[in-house]
């Protein structure tokens, strides 16, 4: 609130509405559960197994290297399901993004993990 008073119309303008606005740019809220404009006919949401994703992505690099190949599968998923609607602007494609790399990396490290430890058993002394 400022402390100016409002100037007064400009003469030959229609009278202000009731109820205090001003007329200028009063827009109503959108109705529940229809999201707000985001782009060229479209309208913005989020996906919704990204922050699933992105834990399960995290997690896999963390403390549970199984967790990756989930995370790769199901960043995998959700982004063709995103490119197969291009009418909807997903607020957090950026957190399947960045899940599904996290599953790759976990993938291959575990994959790189189970072939080393295949190799030292299998050159190990006592093995003959």
């Amino acid at each position: 609130m400022s402390n100016y008073p409002t100037p007064p119309p400009p003469p030959g303008s229609p009278p202000p509405p009731p109820g205090g606005s001003s007329g200028y740019g009063d827009v109503p809220p959108p109705p529940p559960g229809y999201g707000y404009g985001g782009g060229v006919g479209g309208y913005a949401q989020q996906h919704p197994k990204g922050t699933t994703i992105l834990v399960l992505g995290i997690l896999s690099l963390v403390c549970c290297g199984l967790l990756g190949p989930v995370a790769w599968i199901m960043g995998q998923g959700a982004r063709k399901e995103i490119a197969a609607q291009p009418g909807i602007v997903w607020t957090n494609r950026g957190n399947i993004t960045a899940g599904w790399v996290c599953g790759i990396i976990s993938t291959v490290l575990l994959i790189l993990g189970v072939v080393f430890y295949v190799l030292v058993i299998a050159i190990a002394p006592g093995n003959s």
